[in-house]
């Protein structure tokens, strides 16, 4: 089972689209995929029409005044084949506070995960932008991190401030978590979005994926309507480069994840 994490600590860079977007192009391949939403928004759990919290979420998974629920009742089908969601709700916020500095709850979303592994062959996180109890269990539970970076100036600092705290949880998980930084919203038509890109590809190589995501108005379009990108014909543009983005990730090689302390 290869476990993708999607963050960035900056919003309105296609964290949401790009999970949604991979996981139903490997849904549509016919690969079980489960999207789990990290994000107290519940932004992704919206987007494939899941009621946050309103059947348990990842809050439930930490036993939070009470005793963890058991995974797979917290994950629930889509309306499309092989698409499955363990959603977000608001509640999660309020990890940090509760958990405190608890023992152990950085590995609880690894060991939910776990449970599932006879079930999907692929997991998507959906990561909130904040450094937290819930980022930290989801890099520690991937194998690959993906950052999406708008092509903007501005966008850069977030970047930096991501590959700071991935820093950190390497530390804790004993050994380096690949990443590859896809850039989005890019307009090849700006001078902005072609420096950018230019400067990222010479900044960060190999690390920075070849495919490009564009500024496409049908992507939003898809968004609004809560349809994944695969199932969205006039998003021809988004869709071409979230293929060719997927196709890239498949041909990585897959590194385990450690059972190192997080």
């Amino acid at each position: 089972m290869r476990v993708w994490a999607v963050s960035n600590q900056k919003g309105g860079v296609g964290k949401t689209t790009t999970t949604v977007a991979l996981g139903s192009l490997l849904a549509q391949a016919g690969r079980r995929t489960l999207l789990v939403d990290m994000d107290p928004h519940a932004s992704l759990s919206g987007y494939v029409g899941v009621e946050s919290g309103a059947h348990g979420s990842v809050y439930d998974l930490f036993g939070v005044g009470g005793n963890p629920l058991p995974v797979r009742t917290l994950v629930h089908a889509t309306r499309w084949d092989d698409l499955s969601v363990l959603p977000a709700s608001a509640a999660m916020i309020t990890l940090d506070r509760q958990l405190g500095t608890r023992p152990g709850m950085g590995l609880v979303l690894s060991q939910a995960l776990a449970e599932l592994a006879p079930d999907f062959d692929h997991v998507l996180l959906d990561c909130p932008p904040t450094l937290g109890v819930l980022m930290v269990n989801a890099l520690a539970a991937s194998d690959r991190l993906l950052v999406p970076t708008q092509t903007e100036a501005l966008a850069l600092a977030g970047l930096e401030r991501m590959l700071r705290s991935l820093s950190m949880i390497e530390r804790s998980r004993g050994k380096p978590l690949p990443r590859t930084i896809v850039p989005t919203l890019y307009d090849a038509r700006t001078h902005a979005s072609r420096a950018c890109l230019a400067q990222l590809r010479e900044q960060y190589g190999d690390g920075v994926s070849q495919a490009v995501i564009p500024t496409d108005t049908q992507i939003r379009e898809a968004s609004a309507a809560g349809v994944p990108l695969a199932s969205w014909p006039a998003a021809r543009r988004g869709g071409l480069a979230y293929r060719q983005l997927l196709d890239e990730l498949l041909a990585l090689p897959v590194a385990s994840v450690t059972d190192a302390a997080a």
